[in-house]
């Protein structure tokens, strides 16, 4: 069942606006253990004692209370779309018309919109999200669909096309978890979306070369790629030679990379630091 809520929301903030802080000193990265290209590619220090046993109450599945705030679901709402490439389910966060930034998680293998959505698992990086999107007159949305291929992606870019006529001025940024991805990628080679997304967010994921010549990396849209060293179903090295390929393509092309040093599959979705990003790209972004 679909739930309707109708509440007051902070006013919409301009396109170019930084993000105002939520809870950053929590969500920081830990120490850079080296950098180069200016900070474009950065090394993370992470530890799994640290950075899941320390900061979760139940490791992996509850975090700690001091990391979130759940006051931000007097404006969650469970919502239906009807569209011509079928029912699109979904979580909506914060201002669903009228928002000066859109941002849409997608999930990997096996998940759904719930996984965007909750606000304890991933050390509370979800809700976060979903705290910076409502304090800044933003709207979040984590779908579901019915793949990672061409129907998943019709079903995306619709959900896009609605939300981005009910906020004509906003700038619309895509995250993608694992096999989230490939939806990523298509909807940069997409002539609908690939001339309406400002950036791209890849967390534990895939690479795609068809990327080089999409409508997407025509516009020079931001993209980062967030890693684990010890990813054991999408490698670091793969997912790093891309990142450098796209450089070696255009050298001042808006692209960033941060490897979480011993981090595994899901370790880019716990410890992004969704501000620090998307404050960059909204800096960056045309």
């Amino acid at each position: 069942m679909s739930i309707f809520v109708t509440v007051a929301l902070a006013p919409p903030a301009e396109a170019t606006d930084a993000l105002k802080p939520f809870k950053d000193e929590l969500f920081a990265y830990p120490a850079v253990l080296s950098s180069e290209k200016g900070d474009r590619y950065r090394v993370v220090d992470y530890r799994e004692l640290r950075d899941i046993n320390e900061r979760d109450q139940v490791p992996e599945r509850r975090v700690k209370g001091e990391y979130v705030s759940t006051a931000v679901r007097k404006v969650q709402q469970d919502l239906m779309l009807k569209t011509d490439a079928g029912d699109i389910r979904h979580v909506a966060v914060g201002s669903t018309a009228g928002a000066g930034i859109i941002v849409l998680y997608l999930h990997g293998q096996g998940g759904s919109r719930k996984q965007g959505a909750d606000d304890f698992t991933f050390g509370g990086n979800f809700n976060r999200i979903k705290n910076l999107m409502a304090a800044n007159g933003g709207l979040y949305l984590s779908p579901d669909f019915s793949d990672f291929g061409d129907k998943g992606a019709a079903q995306i870019a619709s959900l896009i096309g609605h939300y981005a006529e009910a906020s004509p001025g906003a700038k619309i940024f895509v995250a993608c978890g694992s096999m989230g991805g490939a939806l990523c990628w298509k909807l940069a080679g997409r002539q609908d979306t690939g001339a309406r997304v400002d950036g791209l967010l890849l967390l534990g994921s895939l690479w795609d070369e068809s990327f080089l010549t999409s409508p997407a990396f025509k516009r020079r849209i931001p993209v980062f790629f967030g890693q684990g060293s010890k990813d054991p179903v999408f490698p670091v090295q793969n997912q790093e030679a891309f990142f450098r390929s796209i450089l070696a393509k255009s050298s001042s092309y808006p692209a960033r990379f941060v490897r979480f040093e011993t981090g595994t599959h899901g370790t880019p979705i716990r410890m992004v630091d969704w501000r620090e990003t998307l404050n960059w790209m909204l800096s960056v972004s045309g």
